[in-house]
């Protein structure tokens, strides 16, 4: 697995911290997204099943960039980067596919859809962050999610 790390530390409280990768498109770049998210979790005192809602949700959306961005293109790349602000936890997943509209997406609730063995990672993120955003880029997109360590059931 070919992989750029990069790692920088803010210069604002303690527990401030950033860390960014530039990954392949493969599920061992999603393994390696989920670990960080659920080892930033748990160092930012988070209880184990937030640490488990933030790490799904973080695996959801990497799965997405792989699987639905970047279609396996092994010339394409993910791109995540961790950040701990000292208030919240802000997680950012990019892929360089063709873009997604989220206002594109079905209702994974409706009737037609409750059946379907997909269509369902972006709700699971939307239901175990506090805020997701969505941003295309053109091409990509990157989704942003946080999780404010106040709403967090921390472990202390």
């Amino acid at each position: 697995m070919s992989m750029h790390y990069g790692e920088d530390q803010q210069l604002t409280g303690s527990q401030a911290s950033r860390i960014t990768y530039t990954l392949e498109s493969s599920l061992d770049s999603v393994n390696r997204v989920e670990q960080t998210a659920e080892q930033m979790a748990k160092k930012a005192g988070v209880d184990e099943d937030e640490v488990f809602r933030i790490a799904m949700a973080v695996r959801e959306a990497a799965v997405n960039a792989v699987l639905h961005g970047n279609s396996y293109d092994p010339d394409k790349r993910i791109t995540a980067s961790f950040e701990n602000t000292g208030d919240s936890l802000v997680i950012r997943i990019a892929d360089q596919g063709k873009g997604l509209d989220p206002d594109t997406l079905p209702d994974p609730l409706a009737p037609e859809n409750l059946l379907r063995g997909s269509g369902r990672g972006i709700f699971l993120i939307r239901s175990f962050m506090d805020e997701v955003h969505f941003k295309l880029l053109h091409p990509g997109t990157e989704l942003t999610l946080i999780k404010h360590l106040g709403t967090a059931q921390t472990g202390s």
